[in-house]
């Protein structure tokens, strides 16, 4: 891909546009556009004719023809997988992309931190209805802490805002210099929380969604508060060993420890040509999005999680109860947990997050028994650019990246089984994280 100079009137546009972007860094999406209808929740079972490797194969390196870098993932019907890389993973050597790379994983993170959180409420020293102000007086002080409940924090309803501008104040006045200051600059969580808290509230407590990686610095605190342990440590022993994942943990350094991708950001153009971002120090994502991992521990994960082998059946119920989250029509775009999300395509509703930090993005998607499953990493972010009337245009890459999740999920009939196109004419919801919206899209 041949890598161009800046255009200074697009810079203008995009730069006047970023303040009002650069909000959720790791923040889960809502469509632009209106997203596919959705099917009634487990009306239609995914596909289960195997795995179509020439055709998942044609429709991942059509992501890379787009514009993409590099992908890796790892596609599962039950015990058939497929692992496919397209592109590069360092495009100044030309090194190629290559499957179970490790990656940074971002608000996938989540869904590990809420097992912790709901692995408390199982043992009953957590009380996902208590106020946060009984664990954590000093963090959600006064009426705020006593109307704030647990749930509210892992399902983005405490009205807390995202600590992303304060942590990276140069993004509200269009600028990418907060993204360099803090390489490695190290935040401790307890600064990330009052960010976040003291920050606007953007609504009531339980009063609407709205997605904020304060929430789960907040989790994590709550976490160390009631084991008494750090609470990355208590997820790498409770959650990441127990599920028996051998290739994901939160870092200990800026540096990633095996085989990786450079990790490039285009911040909408304002990072031209993108930058590699694969060096950083991860605390201003800590339980919130600091995890590196592959795309097959990420199947695993979630396959484990959703077959009962995290948490027992009540937990796993209390994580999979929804609260709508609406396009900018209003329209439900996802339904949101705690810690994971929602999605209905064509051929049924699957479970999953995506995540997003700079330079490095991650789908994954699994059905509600695990046995349909899709785990996407990829190597530029915020490659979109901003139109002359302020908004985030789609880009190809996008529209090739929901071919992809259908033919993954879904296979070549799911549109002769449930009566629709095999392909939107729309972008599907995606869990796009880490993408800095004012108002989050999925």
């Amino acid at each position: 891909m041949s890598l161009t100079r800046p255009d200074r009137r697009r810079h203008a546009r995009v730069a006047k546009t970023t303040a009002a972007l650069a909000v959720a860094l790791l923040a889960t999406v809502v469509p632009a556009q209106a997203a596919p209808a959705p099917t009634t929740p487990g009306a239609v079972a995914p596909a289960s004719a195997g795995l179509d490797r020439k055709a998942l194969g044609k429709a991942l390196d059509a992501v890379h023809a787009a514009g993409m870098y590099g992908v890796n993932t790892e596609v599962r019907d039950g015990n058939q997988e497929w692992q496919g890389a397209t592109g590069l993973a360092d495009v100044g050597t030309g090194r190629p992309m290559r499957p179970q790379l490790q990656h940074r994983v971002g608000s996938v993170t989540k869904a590990f931190t809420s097992v912790a959180v709901l692995q408390q409420v199982a043992k009953s020293r957590i009380d996902l209805d208590a106020p946060i102000g009984r664990y954590l007086p000093d963090t959600v002080p006064g009426e705020r802490g006593r109307a704030i409940t647990v749930r509210m924090l892992l399902n983005h309803t405490s009205g807390i805002a995202d600590y992303i501008p304060g942590a990276f104040p140069s993004l509200m006045q269009g600028s990418t210099k907060s993204l360099d200051d803090n390489r490695f600059r190290h935040f401790r969580p307890e600064e990330l929380a009052r960010l976040g808290v003291e920050a606007e509230p953007t609504g009531k407590p339980g009063e609407k969604w709205s997605y904020s990686n304060t929430n789960y610095i907040i989790a994590g605190m709550l976490i160390q508060k009631v084991t008494g342990e750090d609470a990355e440590a208590y997820i790498t022993r409770n959650v990441i060993q127990k599920a028996g994942l051998r290739n994901t943990y939160f870092p200990r350094s800026p540096y990633i420890s095996g085989p990786h991708p450079k990790m490039y950001e285009s911040f909408y153009g304002l990072i031209d040509p993108p930058r590699d971002y694969s060096v950083y120090d991860m605390s201003w994502g800590g339980t919130a999005g600091a995890l590196v991992s592959t795309t097959g521990d990420l199947d695993d994960f979630y396959r484990k999680l959703l077959r009962g082998g995290l948490l027992p059946a009540a937990q796993l119920r209390e994580m999979q109860t929804t609260v709508p989250v609406r396009g900018e029509g209003g329209e439900v775009a996802m339904n949101y947990g705690l810690g994971v999300a929602a999605v209905d395509l064509p051929c049924g509703r699957f479970w999953g997050h995506d995540g997003a930090v700079f330079g490095a993005g991650t789908s994954v998607l699994s059905s509600p028994d695990g046995k349909h499953q899709m785990a996407t990493a990829y190597n530029l972010m915020k490659y979109q650019r901003v139109g002359k009337d302020g908004k985030v245009e789609p880009s190809p890459i996008d529209a090739a990246f929901n071919g992809f999740y259908l033919q993954a999920l879904c296979g070549k009939d799911a549109g002769d089984r449930t009566g629709r196109p095999a392909a939107p004419a729309m972008p599907l919801p995606r869990t796009q994280d880490l993408a800095p919206m004012t108002a989050p899209r999925l």
